[in-house]
């Protein structure tokens, strides 16, 4: 009958990774809600070619969009995470860690290397979104601090790529001190004047938000992405009052003096590239 249920259960899937039409061949779209053609957006960047929509980037296609094809030289890709608390809610946290480790290929949500943007040397991180939501545990902070750390001995630029839910609950307050540690770290590279940009993708929230995410030299951040701490709805429900429209979406934020500029992706390595050839002028 028409109605009854699949006996095979589904994957669940990304809403704004794909949402697939056929064996792999067509998405639809999130923004216009058209049928797309999947080599096609891969071709334009993950950017719906018809509205502009940006699906969201895995972490190795944002390292060679903004270092070229070679992805630069790795680095710091031997730390990796422990289960300092025996976290278990429904799942122990070991086990979560040895999924996403096989889902993503990597240890944890990071992904650092350095090399060129265009013409200028860099240390790039990217929060990988595939890992555990890119939450942030003591693996991403020590990564990032190690980050920062190297681009002050070596003077060349810092780029931190976010996409984030924030904190990552299964490791507590050792979490939480990422904040401070990766921006104690941020704070030396500032004084040293060794130029750090944040480029922020959707989502970035929580504790991330919170910290190193709003800590550039300058801010920049894709179209319409979600950026902010706590969600819509829950701010919603503390404050009782309909929110704005467009409200925690980058162009917002950029009209409220948070995020410096709004780029397009197909423009994000010309853009950065050019920040930090200004910065480094400054």
């Amino acid at each position: 009958m028409w109605f009854r249920k699949d006996k095979i259960p589904r994957a669940p899937r990304d809403p704004k990774t794909t949402s697939s039409l056929g064996e792999g061949l067509f998405l639809k779209c999130e923004g216009c809600r058209e049928a797309l053609y999947l080599k096609e957006v891969e071709r334009n960047f993950r950017v719906c070619p018809k509205c502009g929509f940006h699906f969201r980037l895995p972490a190795a296609e944002r390292l060679r969009l903004l270092l070229g094809d070679a992805g630069g030289q790795p680095l710091f890709g031997d730390v990796r995470p422990t289960d300092p608390l025996k976290f278990k809610d429904s799942k122990r946290y070991r086990d979560r860690l040895k999924e996403s480790e096989a889902k993503t290929g990597r240890p944890d949500a990071i992904l650092t290397a350095k090399g060129t943007i265009e013409d200028v040397p860099a240390i790039v991180a990217i929060l990988d979104y595939a890992f555990m939501g890119g939450s942030m545990g003591s693996v991403v902070g020590e990564v990032l601090t190690r980050a920062a750390e190297q681009a002050l001995a070596e003077r060349v630029p810092l780029v931190i790529v976010t996409a984030s839910g924030g904190a990552r609950m299964q490791e507590g307050i050792l979490s939480l001190m990422q904040m401070g540690k990766v921006s104690a770290a941020l704070a030396r590279l500032g004084a040293a004047r060794v130029p750090y940009v944040a480029v922020l993708t959707d989502p970035t929230t929580g504790g991330v938000t919170a910290s190193f995410a709003m800590l550039g030299d300058v801010t920049l951040a894709e179209p319409k992405a979600l950026i902010g701490f706590a969600g819509p709805r829950v701010i919603e429900q503390t404050i009782r009052q309909t929110l704005p429209e467009g409200f925690q979406r980058s162009e917002f934020l950029q009209e409220h003096g948070f995020v410096d500029i709004v780029v397009q992706r197909a423009e994000m390595r010309a853009t950065v590239a050019r920040v930090l050839r200004l910065l480094q002028t400054a």
